[in-house]
């Protein structure tokens, strides 16, 4: 392992290796995190069907746990990679999240990538065993609590190579962006525009993974879209870590209240005819990203947005 700035960060093989088996294109499935398994399954089996690589599931509050439903997906799966975007470090420790992420890689052919994110406020003070403080000095300690623990055995010597635990970090603003670059192999920013992609990709450097989410819809109208994107991220808009890196990449506190301005939501989510949005979400890939994760923003009757994902696959190349 290499060290800097006084972490430890993943070797360039390690980094090459995710790279090529995350491959470019990922789907995100939000509703994974809230849906029963009876649709969750068909759901990740779907996303494999139609060639994704990667899938994507969130962790929420309260409704289905990281890990338990890694399982259910990996279980529905052959081949795709499934990855934690993210699993929450305020809901467990960091010796639980490393033994969990090596439990599920060992019973599903190593198909499990450890994302990581510090959560917020609202997500975590709830919970009542701990308070929101200090997200970038709680992200450093953790990783290098995996570190310490998937690294040394009880008598204090060299792990296997096989039980190394290989994380990602949601990531948006330059502390945090920093502690993916040192301590993991790179960085999983969500809701954010194509200029992010351009600063996040100064700040990681050329080694690190920079696996950018990014919404999606299928809709010509631009005011419906609009009004579906508004349903779909007004709550996040309400959260300080989204409004403080919005500010960052030059919006106005006039662009994130009242629902987002058109511009806003023009740039965090994708929407116009298939095509349309697939050259949206280049403007990643020509950014500096290596992966790009698409969220389509499902319907009543389809929550999971496999509809989108089947329109957009065949064009992604």
């Amino acid at each position: 392992m290499t060290t800097t700035g006084g972490g430890t960060m993943a070797p360039s093989d390690d980094r090459a290796q995710m790279r090529e088996r995350m491959g470019t294109w990922g789907a995100w499935i939000g509703a994974l995190t809230a849906v029963p398994a009876e649709l969750g399954r068909p759901a990740a089996r779907r996303a494999e069907e139609l060639g994704f690589p990667c899938l994507w599931f969130p962790e929420g509050m309260g409704v289905r746990e990281s890990f338990s439903n890694a399982a259910v997906l990996l279980g529905a799966t052959e081949r795709i990679l499934v990855a934690s975007g993210i699993a929450n470090v305020w809901a467990r420790d960091a010796i639980a999240a490393a033994s969990a992420s090596r439990t599920l890689n060992d019973s599903f052919d190593g198909r499990f990538l450890l994302g990581l994110g510090v959560s917020h406020p609202p997500q975590v003070d709830p919970r009542g065993q701990t308070t929101y403080l200090k997200p970038v000095a709680k992200m450093r300690e953790y990783l290098r609590q995996i570190e310490r623990g998937a690294f040394e055995s009880p008598d204090g010597g060299a792990a296997p190579q096989e039980d190394r635990v290989d994380t990602i970090i949601a990531a948006l603003r330059p502390p945090m962006l920093e502690v993916a670059r040192d301590l993991s192999l790179g960085a999983h920013p969500y809701l954010v525009p194509v200029e992010h992609t351009v600063r996040a990709r100064e700040i990681l450097g050329d080694d690190p993974i920079l696996a950018v989410e990014h919404k999606a819809i299928i809709e010509t109208d631009p005011e419906r879209a609009r009004a579906r994107a508004r349903a779909g991220i007004g709550w996040y808009l309400g959260i300080d870590n989204y409004r403080r890196n919005l500010l960052w990449m030059g919006y106005g506190e006039e662009d994130i209240a009242n629902g987002g301005s058109d511009r806003l939501i023009d740039d965090l989510v994708a929407h116009g005819d298939a095509e349309t949005v697939v050259a949206k979400l280049h403007g990643h890939l020509e950014a500096g990203a290596d992966h790009v994760a698409i969220q389509p923003l499902g319907e009543e009757d389809d929550p999971c947005g496999l509809r989108i994902l089947e329109k957009l696959a065949p064009l992604l190349g």
